[in-house]
């Protein structure tokens, strides 16, 4: 029975910006000459996709199913899918290979959350006619492409933080003096111990370093994060942020710090209170979804 695949042609993905990496520690002592070995890490990509095939191969569907029309999503363009509702989310992936030449271990799926079990099938996924799927990654020709290298300030910056890092965030004096202002009254019910997918609805009831209202709302559809506040709303590109750190607050363990890196160092954080605990790793699967390097 023929299943036919089909997609909208490809256009050249959108370079990446290039992220930092850390400076080998064997020639830290001149960190201006400091360059990324990018094809070391090219040719251990390669080594890992070029592995032969084991046992954990999935074996195409003998029986495809109906045919079901889905949209994919990657890089602010829109693919349209059709395949047999029996395909497995490891057939889906090598078929988005050929579309987007982002190779299927570099691919990472979001729909309903991020996509973990490559032996689903779509039907068990329940995607449906007219579904939306979110992709995010990096080509080889994007990781190739990183050449740059931290500047002296930036390392410094990072080498100044490693001794605050070692202290709590709870007990560092820029986050407890917003702390102590104790817990907004609208903020939403924190969970200890569990893992929960982002809700439908934007998380709202947090604060910033200043104490001014936050809500956090994923377009996935558009790959951007809208931080909103009171006086505006910033729509960042998920793929353009550098790093989310977490921890929780020790004081009250449902609810966590966590910081959006929106630039090349930690100074370019942008710290956010009262998050709920079982949504943080659902926040972070969502927006490093990304393979990325970081200093």
């Amino acid at each position: 029975m023929s299943d036919p695949v089909a997609g909208k042609a490809a256009p050249p993905p959108e370079a990446s910006p290039a992220p930092d990496a850390t400076p080998p520690p064997d020639s830290a002592s001149d960190p201006d000459t400091n360059i990324i070995d990018t094809k070391l890490l090219a040719n251990e990509l390669v080594k890992n996709l070029d592995a032969p095939a084991t046992e954990n191969q999935i074996t195409p569907a003998a029986d495809p199913g109906p045919e079901v029309k889905f949209k994919l999503v990657y890089n602010k363009t829109n693919y349209e899918i059709v395949m047999g509702e029996n395909r497995s989310i490891r057939e889906l992936k090598d078929h988005i290979e050929t579309l987007t030449k982002l190779p299927r271990a570099m691919q990472k799926l979001m729909f309903k959350g991020l996509v973990k079990d490559d032996t689903k099938t779509l039907k068990e996924l329940k995607v449906v006619k007219n579904s939306k799927m979110m992709l995010v990654g990096t080509t080889m020709s994007d990781l190739v492409a990183v050449t740059t290298k931290p500047t002296t300030a930036e390392i410094a910056a990072h080498t100044s933080s490693v001794s605050t890092k070692k202290e709590s965030l709870s007990k560092q004096k820029i986050h407890q003096k917003v702390l102590d202002k104790g817990k907004p009254e609208d903020a939403m019910p924190g969970i200890v111990g569990v893992k929960q997918p982002l809700p439908s609805h934007p998380l709202n009831g947090m604060v910033n370093k200043t104490g001014g209202k936050v809500r956090l709302t994923f377009k996935l559809e558009e790959d951007s994060l809208w931080i909103g506040t009171k006086a505006r709303t910033e729509k960042i590109t998920m793929s353009n942020i550098r790093n989310v750190v977490s921890e929780k607050i020790e004081s009250n363990p449902e609810y966590a710090i966590m910081g959006i890196q929106l630039g090349p160092t930690e100074l370019s954080i942008y710290w956010i209170y009262w998050v709920p605990a079982q949504y943080v790793d659902a926040v972070k699967d969502t927006i490093l979804g990304k393979w990325q390097t970081f200093f």
